[in-house]
């Protein structure tokens, strides 16, 4: 199949962006989602795409070459996304082997926890090659299992949502290991999947400051707080799971000082008088579009003057945004003018991303989707 793409369209794929959206096509064809196809501008091959017709994001792009799409393909693929990662074994045993588009797949994730994988499937695409792949995985890891997770987003590709053991089996509890750190997981539950591996090097990072008092706020599994290994700890997150996770991970790295509070962290700032030399700040995403993004720097307001109230000087603030909308400039300027309400200065020690095996392909701007910031406040 043949599909002739407008201008505008072109003028993207000229600059290797990773998909089309309906308008940028002159046809929307009439076939099954995730078919493959052609693009064409003035009669010239482009590139070769996903087309799925239901879907806002309409053609994906596989190829900038023209080539077959098969067993041989993918291969290669995979190869070349697992090689890249290698040297990342030396310190963990948990990685994200395929990361979507930023590996050229479209709509494939692949994490692995040592011999166990788990899978997920976000476009038609590439849930039509799911037997492919799977065989592949297995041919050139040898798992002892794997697993899918169902994500939401399959159904604007008109995907049905289903988890489920595709091979083997794959375990229920895990402990991860990265830089001589112990965290327990479970693999067929929890947020993306499984926990966020994307933190790992800025775990390591804002961990080497601050060690007498450190908050971690939005704690999640209790990672930042773990590493910082302060004489004193003090955790808050809401979720119960993830509180009982924080308790577990604690005993696992030997950390003895330390509080857990069930809470919502708006509310626990309004109230905290203790003061701390490291703070994290690495909430959910607050904004998941452009539309929420006036909410969300709000909230991110209130939760930067606010503890900065609580930060000795001296003392660290570590801000992470997971949210493309919400950019590591516009941590900078609620930084900047957040201090300006303490009377304080804040320095600039740290920039910081998520870690390699996600990877940030500079023509697609959205594959830097966490971007984070270490600060030191001085008066």
């Amino acid at each position: 199949m043949k599909i002739e793409i407008t201008k505008q369209g072109y003028e993207k794929l000229k600059k290797r962006a990773p998909w089309l959206y309906q308008n940028e096509l002159k046809i929307i064809p009439k076939c099954d989602p995730g078919t493959i196809a052609d693009l064409i501008y003035k009669g010239e091959y482009v590139a070769t795409a996903f087309i799925n017709p239901i879907s806002k994001i309409t053609a994906r792009i596989v190829s900038f070459e023209k080539t077959n799409i098969d067993k041989e393909f993918f291969k290669n693929r995979i190869e070349k996304a697992v090689k890249k990662r290698e040297k990342l074994w030396n310190i963990t045993n948990s990685m994200r082997l395929i990361h979507s588009e930023a590996d050229f797949l479209p709509g494939l994730i692949v994490d692995m926890y040592q011999n166990n994988i788990i899978v997920s499937f976000t476009t038609a695409g590439m849930d039509n090659f799911k037997g492919i792949i799977i065989e592949l995985l297995i041919e050139l890891l040898n798992p002892k299992g794997i697993y899918e997770k169902g994500d939401k987003i399959r159904q604007k590709e008109g995907l049905e949502i289903a988890s489920q053991t595709l091979y083997g089996e794959v375990d229920d509890e895990f402990i991860i290991l990265e830089n001589n750190k112990k965290f327990y997981t479970r693999l067929k539950e929890g947020q993306k999947t499984g926990f966020f591996l994307d933190q790992r090097k800025n775990r390591k990072i804002v961990g080497e400051y601050g060690n007498k008092r450190t908050l971690d706020l939005f704690a999640n599994a209790g990672g930042f707080g773990i590493y910082a290994r302060a004489e004193f700890t003090k955790f808050v997150e809401i979720s119960a799971l993830a509180c009982s996770l924080i308790e577990k991970n604690c005993e696992l790295n030997g950390i003895e000082n330390y509080e857990i509070v069930k809470s919502d962290v708006f509310k626990f700032l309004e109230k905290e008088k203790n003061t701390y030399d490291l703070i994290i700040i690495d909430p959910p995403a607050f904004a998941k579009n452009k539309s929420a993004r006036k909410g969300a720097i709000k909230g991110w307001k209130y939760l930067i003057v606010n503890s900065l109230k609580i930060l000795e000087e001296g003392g660290y603030l570590a801000l992470f945004s997971c949210s493309h909308s919400i950019t590591s400039k516009d941590l900078l300027d609620l930084a900047l003018s957040s201090s300006i309400i303490d009377n304080s200065y804040l320095e600039v020690i740290e920039f910081m991303k998520q870690d390699i095996d996600h990877p940030y392909l500079l023509n697609i701007p959205n594959s830097l989707y966490l971007t984070g910031v270490l600060l030191r406040k001085e008066k």
